[in-house]
């Protein structure tokens, strides 16, 4: 299968203009022919913590049902990033569409102390079956901590997805821990990140796939949009 990771620039608070550039890439990730693309942690509202209670919604927000629409006409799964309402608070989604199936969310389950007072935290890990692979879901901070990736290998993961909205700080911890677990695990990781203005720090992209041994096999640069493709059966990755 064909896994793309999107690096992309969010517009502050507007789902509207987001969902628009969310297609745009999407269309590209059609005409690759990829059976998944995942943008980075919080995409369609922008990461701004402080303005997450008023952008939250659900995960049947009649504005995403353009995803459903091409995941049923091109068979692809999507994962899209959402402050989502709940009745014991606000929480951080990755809304899943797949090709005629309900809708579906994974909620980030391990916060930075930085996000406690916007957000409350998940309880179950998503792990996404798509042709002959489980695809384990990770956002941000969870994706550093290594109790979050021993667990969804153990419940038989064998890819690892992390998408987040990280600083070039947050990057240098990325690029020294996603190769450890990669050989740790032999388990290949795809991270997505986006650029631009993030709550009160610059978002450093450099989107990134390590291979099972831990080998980075593809990068982005740190201010351009755009998709790395990983086809788990070509040794010539991304």
């Amino acid at each position: 299968m064909k896994i793309c990771v999107a690096q992309i620039r969010s517009e502050k608070g507007n789902i509207k203009a987001n969902i628009q550039n969310h297609l745009r890439w999407i269309e590209l990730a059609v005409s690759e022919k990829t059976d998944m693309i995942v943008f980075p942690e919080l995409s369609l509202s922008g990461y701004e913590p402080e303005l997450a209670k008023n952008l939250a919604t659900d995960q049947n927000d009649e504005r995403l049902q353009v995803f459903q629409d091409i995941s049923d006409a091109h068979q692809m799964a999507i994962g899209v990033g959402l402050p989502i309402r709940s009745e014991v608070g606000i929480l951080i989604g990755m809304v899943i569409f797949q090709p005629n199936q309900p809708r579906q969310t994974y909620f980030k389950q391990i916060l930075h102390p930085d996000e406690k007072p916007y957000f409350v935290e998940g309880s179950q890990h998503t792990i996404l079956a798509i042709k002959d692979r489980n695809i384990a879901l990770a956002i941000c901070y969870e994706s550093l901590q290594p109790q979050h990736v021993k667990k969804a290998r153990e419940r038989g993961a064998d890819i690892y997805l992390a998408s987040v909205a990280k600083s070039q700080t947050g990057i240098d911890k990325a690029y020294a821990h996603f190769p450890k677990i990669a050989d740790q695990h032999s388990i290949p990781v795809l991270m997505a990140n986006c650029i631009g203005f993030c709550d009160n720090y610059l978002s450093a992209g450099q989107t990134s796939i390590w291979d099972a041994e831990g080998v980075l096999c593809g990068q982005l640069d740190i201010q351009s949009e755009g998709l790395l493709i990983y086809d788990t059966v070509s040794k010539n990755n991304p």
